[in-house]
């Protein structure tokens, strides 16, 4: 078999799930996980014959496509921030969301480097919490991006930081990584700097509106709230961070788009300051940042 005859038969097997476009995206990305060949090596030869094992692979990929398995699961790796991340059914696919998120906070950081070189803990290094970690990718990427930093991680999964950990251990990062549930957490024996956190905030009612790889496939641990609780972990992680941030830290969520302005409220009631909410690049509502003065 040839690239080219795959091809066609990608197409004609899923066509009726997937845009032509995003299925010449799942096929290069599998030659590329399968075989280490760019789309550039393919377009050279597109009549080079593929072995029986790589076939098999294929057919197996194109199995688990037909029944809406994400891509990213089954070649077991996704890119967040422009880092390598191994992803399974046990952790979220990281979004690009997300990333918006940790610029947000990267861009934020000379400001509480300034302020916290006015406070008694000024010698040691920026102190950073990131709640529901899921793959590890907001505390990966703000560990790359702030080597000099310690970084805290906390999730309730066992799973989810058993991938986590070989994360941070792939992209060469020190993570300290907490097996707690922040539902049932008040206070951590060190105070931070910023705390940062995307917890779950899908409401049930939403369920019928999200697509089917996401659905039978992501955890739905690390994506639902009861409909008549949908601030459940805002407002703990909001009190945690009350009693865990030092003078003057940050608070960052990602949020559920219809939560705005009540994200807003929320915060406000608890006593934090110059509280901003941030659009992503979609134009919704999706990230709030509070101060602790």
């Amino acid at each position: 078999m040839t690239f080219n005859n795959l091809k066609k038969i990608f197409k004609n097997d899923l066509s009726d799930f997937y845009p032509n476009r995003e299925i010449d995206n799942f096929f290069y990305l599998l030659t590329e996980a399968f075989m280490d060949l760019k789309r550039v090596d393919i377009a050279l030869d597109l009549k080079y014959k593929i072995d029986k094992i790589n076939k098999e692979k294929f057919i197996s990929a194109l199995a688990k496509l037909k029944k809406e398995t994400p891509i990213q699961y089954i070649i077991g790796e996704t890119e967040f921030y422009g880092l390598k991340l191994i992803v399974n059914k046990n952790v979220l696919i990281p979004r690009p969301e997300t990333e918006e998120l940790v610029s947000w906070v990267l861009n934020k950081v000379k400001t509480i480097k300034d302020k916290v070189e006015s406070n008694n803990h000024t010698k040691s290094s920026l102190k950073i919490l990131d709640i529901g970690t899921g793959s590890g990718c907001i505390a990966i990427a703000l560990a790359k991006e702030l080597p000099k930093s310690d970084i805290w991680a906390l999730d309730i999964s066992d799973k989810a930081l058993r991938i986590a950990k070989e994360n941070a251990v792939i992209n060469n990062v020190n993570i300290q990584f907490l097996n707690k549930d922040i539902l049932k957490t008040r206070k951590l024996p060190l105070k931070f700097d910023i705390i940062v956190s995307n917890p779950p905030y899908v409401k049930q009612h939403e369920i019928s509106k999200m697509r089917n790889n996401v659905l039978l496939n992501e955890p739905h641990l690390a994506l639902f709230v009861e409909d008549h609780k949908p601030f459940i972990f805002y407002d703990k992680i909001a009190n945690f961070a009350l009693n865990n941030l030092h003078k003057n830290g940050l608070l960052f969520f990602e949020i559920n788009q219809a939560f705005g302005k009540e994200m807003i409220q929320l915060l406000k009631t608890k006593g934090y300051k110059n509280i901003e909410l941030r659009k992503d690049v979609f134009g919704n509502d999706r990230m709030v940042k509070a101060d602790l003065n």
